[in-house]
This record gives structure tokens, sequence and C-alpha cells, in this order.
């Protein structure tokens, strides 16, 4: 066990440098000039001089790849550069906005579970039925929904027309409850039709067969041996729904004005905040290979058989 943790961790120092990379390039061959574009909003029709000026108190003359050399041992330090809009480091900004996103991000989780879950078991269990049928085209059309058109469908309806929810801000429950509901309701039906047919699947081993003929009660059946077997593939996926959940809710973020991690980054891709966009990027990997991880080293508990030593 600690012999492969140590191998994935190790697996992370490329992975890291391979996107420094990528987004260190896409960055700065987008148009737009981050130094026009902070004294555009300062002052108006900024000046050549004003904006050379700015450049090189920026670093922003000096050759791309030496300033990827320059800010790169500044990240091996863990050092992200400041923002060109605040002026504040790259670190601070990101961590003072990542409490909102996670709980955004735990929040949608828990609503997908408490959807997912049930609607999953109840389907496979009462197949064929007329419950099976509506979940299954729940399931059909919430996974269809994209998820910036069902959170501006959720406003008009819950906010302008029935005044039950606020539009935007952070603060109480009532603030969470419909950029949580938008983020996890296309994954909820995902996970439910995976649960589903996972659990079918199970039900038609031949342990589960034996078990049923030895006199085993259906309860302790479903729980002890269908559902944990039937959960690992779900977990699988939960690795990438929660980087997805960090990630997507940058849309969500962004539509109810919610202050977290992906509005900022939003915020800095229009202002061209070049260091903003590469921290958020490589925290966004390190989100993706972490919770990878613990996936996989969760399938040693739902499942004893499995040993992540072997054929690794």
């Amino acid at each position: 066990m600690l012999r492969y943790l140590a191998k994935r961790l190790l697996y992370l120092i490329p992975t890291m440098f391979g996107v420094s990379v990528i987004t260190f390039g896409l960055i700065n061959l987008a148009p737009g000039d981050p130094a026009d574009l902070i004294l555009r909003s300062e002052m108006g029709e900024p000046t050549v001089e004003a904006v050379e000026a700015l450049r090189r108190e920026l670093g922003l003359n000096a050759p791309v790849h030496l300033r990827y050399v320059r800010w790169l041992g500044k990240a091996c330090r863990l050092e992200l550069g400041q923002s060109y809009r605040t002026g504040r480091p790259v670190k601070e900004e990101i961590l003072s906005r990542l409490p909102a996103t996670l709980e955004l991000a735990f929040a949608a989780l828990a609503f997908m579970i408490l959807v997912a879950l049930p609607v999953g078991i109840l389907s496979a269990l009462y197949r064929h039925t007329l419950f099976d049928h509506l979940g299954r085209l729940w399931a059909l059309i919430g996974a269809s929904l994209p998820g910036f058109w069902l959170g501006l469908l959720f406003i008009f309806f819950f906010s302008v027309r029935l005044d039950l929810f606020p539009v935007m801000g952070r603060g109480s429950f009532s603030h969470l409850v419909l950029p949580a509901v938008t983020l996890g309701f296309g994954l909820a039906a995902v996970y439910a039709r995976i649960l589903r047919a996972s659990i079918l699947e199970v039900l038609g081993q031949d342990y589960i067969r034996v078990a049923r003929a030895r006199g085993l009660k259906e309860k302790w059946l479903i729980g002890r041996h269908v559902l944990k077997n039937a959960l690992i593939p779900a977990v699988t996926l939960m690795g990438m729904s929660f980087g997805n959940l960090l990630g997507g809710a940058a849309i969500v973020e962004t539509i109810f004005a919610w202050p977290g991690v992906g509005k900022f980054a939003v915020d800095s891709i229009f202002n061209r905040d070049y260091p903003v966009i590469q921290g958020y990027a490589l925290f966004m990997a390190v989100v993706f290979v972490v919770a990878n991880l613990l996936v996989d080293l969760s399938y040693v508990f739902l499942d004893p058989r499995i040993r992540l030593e072997k054929g690794r």
C-alpha cells in the first residue's frame, strides 16, 4: 500500500509539469494584453508609454520561455505569483475562496447521493415497473440538460416567479440550495443509471443466488453483498466527479454570483490575469490526482480481494 501510494505521488510531478507547460503556452497564445486591459479599466484609454511601463513592472516584456522558467521556479516553492488585478498572492486568493467552492461541491455531492442512491436501488430492485420507467426517463432527461441552462431555469421559476430562494450571493442555507441542486442534478441522473446497471449485474452473480438459496434475508443480502459490490463502479467515477464538481462549479458560481474559486478563475480569464489562471490550473490538476488516488485506496475497503500493489 505504501509503495503504491509513493508511486502515485511521484506521478504527480510529471503531471503538474505537463499541466504547467500547456497552461502557460495556451495563455500566452490568447489575444489581449493584460497591461492594456488593466490600464483601460483604471484610466480609460492608456498611452503606449504607460502600457510599456506596466508591462515591465509585471515582467511581461521578457521572452515567454524566460517568464515560464521564473514562474516554475517560484511554483516549486509554492509561490504562484501575485494577481495582476488585486496585487495579492495567488495562493492567498485561491485559499480565501476555496471554502465557498468546497461548500458548494459538498452540498452538490450530498444532493447527488441522496437522490441517486434511492432511485438507482429501487429502479434495479423493481425492474420494468412504473417506478423503473420513470426513474430511467428522469435519468435520461437529467443527464441531457446543460448545467448553465438548468441554473437559469431555476432562477426564473424559484427566484423570479415564486420568490423562494435568493438569486445570487452566499450567506444563508437558502443561498446554497439552487446552485447545489443545479450542480448535482445532472450527476445524480448519471449515477442513478450507473448504480441501477451495476446492481442488476451483481444480482445476476452466482454467489447472490446461493445466498438466496440459503435463506439469507433480502435486506441483509442487498445491504451487505449487493450494494457494497455494486458501489465500486460508482466510486470509480466519483473521483472524477468531485473534480468536475469543483471545475464545473465555475459556470454555476458565475451564474449565481457565488464567491468561489471557479468564479474568480472565470473573471481572471476575462481580465487576462495570467498568474491566477496558472495557479487555478495547477490547483485543479492536484484536485483530480488526489481525488483519483483516494478512490483507488477506497477499493481495498469495498472489496478486500483487490490489492493495489499487484499488477501495477
